[in-house]
């Protein structure tokens, strides 16, 4: 396995610093993956605590004879101007996930017809529209994602932190009430007024109004390219019995579409060891890595595709 450092949109106002792994005595071109991280400001390892789950995958599929490209997401990178900007996630996350694709194309020692893109969380949401608007890879790889909207899983992730005592009961549902306020109507919206309506500290709702107006079933509908879609059976995060079972049912008459369900793994795709979203802290600052199941699978994928 070798690492290079590279740059991810050099020239541009926002260069994001990245690492390109590859396999070993690479004899010919290989097949390779673009990670995109999940929601919030994430380094190239998309560490949380002492989980690396990026790292994990891309150290695991360069011993399967896959190639990836990991960088830092441009809401960690460039956080205070990325702020001013008032993003959508097409200048948090896409433009940098179609630039990072076409980077992966230009080097000769990667196949420029066998590049996929790899979404956990927020970037499975995103991974087929990234796709749709520019990266034209291979095919997919979605870990926990949703076929919901974001704004529907802000507030339900809301409900399930209103366990505990009485007053963050109190303080949850008064959250939960004003971000369903806050929502409601949204798609009816006017663009100029949902960019000038806040919903928490420099996003607007427009950042959800955009973003909703598509999910990732819908862009996978109109799509025909190889899809795998992964998600742990104890994630507290996403879930299985309702974003999992979701895309199975939405997605059930599609072609290429591959399945696959870990039940003791958590949002991170390591063994879990909490149920509960209140204990996230915990689940994750006791370090563990993903297992070799998870990677198999992602190769195999790749390398049949």
């Amino acid at each position: 396995m070798a690492c290079e450092k590279v740059i991810v949109g050099e020239g541009t106002e926002y260069p994001l610093n990245g690492l390109l792994t590859l396999p070993e005595g690479l004899s010919a071109p290989a097949p390779a993956v673009v990670m995109v991280h999940g929601s919030g400001p994430s380094d190239m390892d998309e560490r949380v605590m002492k989980l690396t789950p990026f790292k994990d995958l891309a150290e695991g599929l360069a011993k399967l004879g896959v190639a990836s490209l990991r960088y830092d997401k441009r809401s960690f990178a460039h956080a205070r101007k990325l702020a001013k900007a008032c993003p959508t996630v097409k200048e948090e996350t896409i433009d940098d996930a179609v630039l990072a694709v076409g980077l992966l194309k230009r080097d000769p020692r990667i196949d420029p017809e066998r590049v996929f893109l790899l979404g956990h969380s927020m970037g499975a949401m995103l991974a087929p529209r990234i796709d749709a608007e520019g990266a034209d890879v291979k095919g997919l790889i979605l870990l926990a994602g949703t076929p919901h909207r974001l704004e529907e899983i802000v507030l339900r992730q809301l409900k399930q932190s209103g366990g505990g005592s009485s007053a963050l009961k109190w303080i949850v549902g008064l959250e939960y009430r004003i971000f369903a306020k806050k929502f409601d109507g949204l798609y009816e919206m006017d663009d100029e007024e949902a960019k000038r309506k806040k919903f928490a500290g420099s996003l607007s709702l427009y950042y959800f109004k955009e973003m909703g107006r598509k999910t990732a079933a819908d862009y996978l509908l109109e799509s025909e390219k190889p899809a795998l879609i992964l998600q742990g059976g104890r994630d507290y995060q996403v879930l299985a019995e309702d974003d999992f079972q979701g895309f199975r049912e939405l997605l059930a008459l599609r072609k290429n579409t591959v399945f696959k369900l870990y039940p003791d793994l958590n949002h991170l795709f390591v063994k879990a060891l909490y149920d509960d979203i209140l204990k996230a802290s915990k689940d994750y600052k006791i370090e563990r890595h993903i297992g070799e199941d998870v990677i198999s699978d992602i190769a195999a994928f790749i390398l049949e595709n």
